[in-house]
């Protein structure tokens, strides 16, 4: 058996080696990339550029790995080299450990400095004040719908959205010790209750439920007090030293979380492109239907529709449009300039790249 291993681990020794000396000629690269930046004011992170070359990774991927380990790879020689350049501050909805962080992972690979708040709105305010360069917030569920706060902040915010992280949420019931002995409560943020709402009242209908702020929250909580068990994802439970009484207890096998990555920066087209649009339609008959209607007469694709009280109490509403491509796009430039002309409020929120995931 060794005699058969060991010119196979030569010749793995041998390709390290290379990787190791490409690596480090790459960093040389950004090294240099970031002098060019900082003599010219460009920002250190570009989500356009960095889409566009995940997206080359998998296109050009021959096998046998798979397309999201490299990219998961890709990822991460990306960030420790834009951190050669600069180290970016990220915020995101605390404490560590909840979904939110994983996203700021998932768009900005581990070498950034990470910022946990105590609410959405505070990840607005250290984003705006500049403590923080990028903030990661929560935008829907594919359960159980908009995070109505993120919507309401995007609105007024002069921050811009700037990419998007699509994170598919399982949700584990975690305890101190594994199993369900003198468990009294059963803590989770609101969204993540609702989200395993069936399940719960499947197997633990008499074991009072209560929101907190955070999944995140809910694990420091158990592992504090072990009359309390959690439901969090896996991350959460492994940074509070849990026990997993069961996994993927949501009630759908498919439930996601896109998440906002909210800055100064706007993204330039990366070829995949979505469009975040703020609107409000006069009260006129055929308003909607003409907001509307640029899109298509522009052959512009509608992905998403949401409505929102505008809590002026006239029972007006804003509505939260997704398009596809990017605002530089000609035909979408050409619908957003007419839907500004018939809206009684036009905000582009944000242009970027669509999550690979």
């Amino acid at each position: 058996m060794n005699d058969k291993l060991k010119p196979l681990r030569e010749r793995i020794d041998s390709i390290d080696a290379q990787i190791l000396d490409l690596l480090n000629q790459r960093a040389k690269v950004a090294q240099e990339v970031g002098h060019v930046k900082a003599e010219t004011g460009a920002p250190v992170f570009r989500p356009e550029r960095e889409a566009q070359v995940l997206r080359g990774v998998a296109e050009r991927n021959p096998g046998p790995m798979g397309n999201a380990e490299l990219q998961t790879i890709w990822r991460e020689i990306m960030s420790a080299c834009r951190s050669l350049e600069k180290r970016v501050t990220v915020a995101f909805l605390g404490p560590a450990g909840t979904y939110s962080e994983q996203a700021v992972y998932e768009q900005f690979g581990t070498a950034v400095d990470v910022l946990p708040c105590s609410s959405i709105d505070e990840v607005f305010r250290a984003t705006e004040a500049g403590t923080a360069e990028f903030g990661v917030v929560p935008v829907e569920n594919s359960t159980e719908g908009a995070i109505g706060r993120t919507l309401d902040l995007l609105l007024h915010t002069p921050l811009t959205i700037s990419g998007e992280v699509s994170l598919a949420v399982r949700h584990s019931l975690l305890t101190g010790s594994g199993n369900m002995d003198g468990i009294t409560a059963i803590c989770a943020h609101a969204q993540a209750l609702a989200q395993c709402q069936i399940w719960l009242n499947n197997n633990y209908p008499e074991i009072e439920r209560i929101a907190v702020s955070s999944n995140a929250e809910a694990a420091r909580m158990a592992r504090d007090d072990h009359g309390i068990a959690a439901i969090a994802g896996e991350r959460a439970g492994v940074r509070y030293s849990l026990g997993t009484v069961k996994a993927n207890i949501q009630d759908d096998p498919h439930n996601r979380t896109r998440f906002a990555v909210i800055g100064q920066l706007q993204a330039g087209p990366s070829g995949e492109d979505r469009t975040s649009l703020a609107l409000a339609a006069p009260h006129k008959a055929g308003s909607i239907y003409r907001l509307l209607g640029s899109l298509a007469q522009h052959g512009v694709s509608m992905t998403r529709f949401e409505s929102r009280p505008a809590r002026t109490g006239t029972w007006e509403y804003y509505f939260y449009v997704d398009v596809e491509g990017h605002v530089q796009n000609p035909a979408v430039a050409k619908a957003l300039d007419e839907l500004r002309g018939n809206a009684a409020f036009f905000k582009v929120l944000g242009s970027y790249p669509v999550s690979l995931t």
